[in-house]
């Protein structure tokens, strides 16, 4: 393999931790790896993040009520579902680059296509055609998605936490342009040109990671996403990763036409409001990465304090009904940065603690573990997306967007008191990582099967 003989020699002649000053730097191969993931996370994200400011009242227009457009994000997530356990599992059958480049080619065809659904009647057409889009949408993004996060904790053994966290800058990047971006060009070009611009940026990644991305081969387990979860640790991480993505699905259907509503603002606007949830995100994500990998003891409390600071932050979102207190622009932007600094100081250590609880039910460490491990993630995530704006948009149209948000809050809430008692029982045995673990000569074997 042309991939371990340039990283085998790289290691060779590298010289050793006791010759130099410096701890060892990562081969040509890592760094454009870690250069094509970020341009993954960060096309892939902003591409997601558009439909939130403006589509909720595109799709009003065209006949579709609150619940039917809970519905559209939500069948997204049913999608990702499938196609995150499907592709998890046969990621070694398929291969992780080439799962990775065709998802990034199916989103950023479903993209543009996603832009042209305006010119469809208004009514059963419109709404029948935004399903099917949105569907093979989700599958592509599963399939790119599940192989990047494999192929990441692969070539970064080490250092899960830190690399993840380091590329969550570029997911909050993607997060924080989409929708002042979208609404902007929405707002001055109309409904076509966001999609579009953004769709041929996807697409511009395509080529990019055929050269860039390594060919990795492994073989096939015999292990099942059934027996991760016979481990009670794991079940409780996936409901909090579902409480997460559940509470970021509530806000994308629901939040702009609460915003617009209330506060009486245009679609540009909503997409500035929403830099406060994902600019505090990204900003915390690659400290608390490189945190908890230096200190692997603590991941468990950081998901404990993040899941009661999200309670908070959903339950002062709207502000709850009881509370009495009257809604603010200033409260409502305060909380979603509450929400998003909490978001990342819970999801970023779940994916290494999964990986973790693997290794100790006996998984075998090679690419098909990593992929079931990132499918699960990526499957229990779609959950989430699929509760969040169907139940969000039902509670909201029912009831109203405060309550809607404090139930958020409670699944959070819930979440971190399971696991608070579950640590407390069981004391997290973690041994700490060295500071210089990323290492070329540790991350390399684990390249080759």
């Amino acid at each position: 393999m042309d991939l371990q003989v340039e990283l085998q020699q790289t290691a060779d002649n590298s010289p050793t931790a006791e010759s130099t000053d410096h701890p060892p730097r990562m081969t040509r191969q890592q760094t454009l790896t870690l250069i094509s993931m970020a341009s993954v996370n960060f096309s892939s994200m902003i591409c997601y993040s558009i439909l939130g400011p403006f589509f909720p009242n595109e799709a009003v227009k065209k006949g579709a009520s609150q619940t039917v457009i809970g519905l559209i994000f939500g069948c997204y997530a049913v999608c990702n579902f499938i196609g995150s356990l499907i592709m998890g599992k046969y990621i070694v059958q398929i291969g992780a680059k080439f799962m990775l480049v065709m998802g990034l080619f199916v989103s950023s065809g479903c993209t543009i296509l996603f832009g042209l659904l305006n010119r469809v009647p208004a009514g059963p057409i419109f709404i029948t055609l935004c399903f099917v889009v949105r569907s093979i949408d989700a599958l592509g993004f599963a399939a790119a998605m599940t192989s990047s996060f494999a192929l990441t904790a692969k070539i970064f053994p080490n250092n899960v936490a830190t690399v993840l966290g380091s590329l969550e800058i570029f997911t909050g990047l993607g997060l924080i342009l989409g929708p002042p971006v979208g609404g902007w060009f929405y707002q001055s070009f109309g409904y076509e040109v966001p999609f579009m611009l953004l769709g041929c940026f996807l697409l511009i990644m395509v080529p990019f990671n055929i050269y860039v991305l390594p060919k990795i081969d492994s073989d096939p387990s015999k292990d099942s996403f059934f027996r991760l979860l016979t481990k009670v640790k794991i079940v409780m991480i996936c409901y909090v990763i579902f409480t997460l993505s559940a509470g970021l699905g509530f806000l994308d259907a629901t939040l702009s036409l609460f915003a617009m509503e209330r506060f009486t603002l245009s679609s540009g606007y909503v997409g500035l409001i929403m830099l406060g949830l994902s600019l505090p995100y990204c900003l915390a994500s690659p400290l608390i990465g490189y945190f908890t990998d230096k200190y692997p003891t603590t991941r468990s409390w950081f998901m404990v304090i993040g899941g009661v600071a999200t309670a908070i932050g959903f339950s002062m979102l709207g502000p709850v009904p009881f509370l009495h207190i009257p809604s603010n622009l200033w409260l409502l932007i305060i909380m979603l940065g509450v929400i998003g600094f909490s978001l990342g100081m819970t999801a970023i250590p779940t994916f290494p603690e999964i990986i973790t609880c693997a290794k100790e039910q006996g998984y075998e460490e090679g690419l098909s573990t990593l992929g079931m491990v990132s499918g699960l993630f990526g499957a229990v995530w779609s959950m989430g997306m699929f509760y969040g704006p169907i139940v969000g948009g039902l509670i909201t149209q029912h009831l109203s967007f405060e309550w809607a948000a404090a139930v958020q809050g409670g699944l959070a809430l819930l979440g971190a008191l399971f696991l608070a008692v579950y640590y407390l029982c069981h004391p997290p045995q973690h041994q700490s990582v060295p500071e210089d673990s990323l290492r070329t000569d540790e991350s390399t074997p684990l390249l080759t099967e």
